[in-house]
């Protein structure tokens, strides 16, 4: 095997962060990894925390499927600085700044073929920070086929952020085909509905409504001009809702929450014909199918992260747009903080909480 390509000599080893679960961070040194055929050696730039992270590995391992997690570095959202590239790698060089999509897939499959990695089935797929080792390190192994070039003037935290949360809720709208012809719902503005709301309107989208329990989100929302209407989650959020939308309801609505009765909300709350998407996960819901999705005909999406072609797509809208995702970032901590990064994030008050290395 030939060596890799590297800029420069760097350390045997890294500082890595573990999730062992009931709410604990644990740091261990690791051996800085040797890239192989097809792999990039990235120097961790930022990493943000997801809500995934949260409810299925900090507080409780799920421990099967495609969350099950095994012990690895934590971290899916990484962005860095590429130092060290393998053998057979083509397209990107020691130096390139790069989001990573946070899975790889057996490259075979028709998902895989499609750019959704994240909907491989094989044994063969892993995701970082659940099946492989993520962005909470100094440095991160990943595929150069799962890399995507970050373009100035985007920061290594705007990237962090497009590797799963805005990713996502750019892919759910694409499927909600938003327009300015449409009034879009938001249920659940935490960094996903931030990211939602931010990205509907840079698309066309002219009165997005977000509805939250958390007043401090509520506020964010509105400062940030992420929604022009913020609605506490109550018994007459449905009421307001038509109020706001000339008694017809809303054309898209979106829950990214993940909680039963918001996703019912949803439903509700989008006009005959309306479109929905889910991107919240976990938890279940339960409702009248014949009155709320069959009798409205109501088109429903479950959607999953987003395709690399998207993500690709979506950085380089990010620039035209002059919209940086960093903007929902309120609390940024250093790699050995990383205790205090996810008790601020378990906390369910802040916007998006991120890992910032030097």
């Amino acid at each position: 095997m030939l060596a890799p390509f590297t800029s420069s000599i760097l350390p045997a080893t890294m500082r890595g962060v573990l999730l062992p679960g009931k709410s604990r961070v644990e740091f261990r040194d690791f051996p800085v990894p040797l890239p192989g055929p097809g792999q990039v050696l990235i120097r961790m730039r930022a990493s943000s925390i997801c809500g995934s992270d949260i409810r299925a590995i900090y507080r409780e391992h799920l421990g099967h499927g495609p969350e099950g997690y095994q012990g690895v570095i934590g971290g899916h959202e990484p962005c860095g600085e590429i130092v060290q590239v393998g053998p057979g790698c083509h397209r990107f060089g020691v130096g390139d700044r790069v989001v990573i999509y946070h899975i790889s897939g057996c490259g075979c499959c028709n998902d895989c073929h499609e750019g959704y990695l994240i909907s491989c089935t094989s044994s063969q797929r892993a995701a970082h920070g659940w099946q492989r080792d993520g962005g909470h390190a100094d440095f991160m192994l990943a595929e150069e086929n799962t890399c995507i070039p970050l373009p100035e003037p985007l920061t290594y935290v705007d990237g962090a952020l497009v590797a799963c949360g805005f990713g996502t809720v750019y892919e759910a709208l694409l499927r909600l085909e938003v327009s300015g012809l449409d009034r879009l719902l938001i249920t659940g503005l935490g960094p996903v509905g931030l990211a939602a709301g931010l990205v509907a309107r840079a698309m066309g989208v002219q009165t997005i409504i977000g509805l939250d329990v958390t007043p401090e989100r509520l506020e964010m929302a509105r400062q940030l001009g992420a929604v022009q209407h913020t609605l506490p989650f109550g018994e007459d959020a449905l009421a307001q809702i038509h109020a706001l939308t000339d008694g017809l309801g809303c054309e898209t609505c979106l829950d990214c929450s993940g909680n039963g009765s918001a996703r019912a909300l949803a439903l509700g709350a989008a006009r005959r014909w309306g479109r929905v998407a889910f991107v919240g996960e976990g938890n279940r819901v339960d409702f009248d199918v014949s009155h709320l999705l069959i009798h409205k005909q109501i088109t429903l999406h479950g959607s999953w992260v987003t395709s690399t072609k998207h993500m690709e797509d979506l950085v380089h809208l990010l620039v035209r747009w002059n919209l940086h995702p960093e903007v929902i970032v309120t609390h940024r901590f250093r790699l050995d903080q990383a205790d205090a990064a996810y008790r601020t994030a378990d906390e369910g008050r802040s916007g998006k909480v991120c890992i910032v290395m030097n």
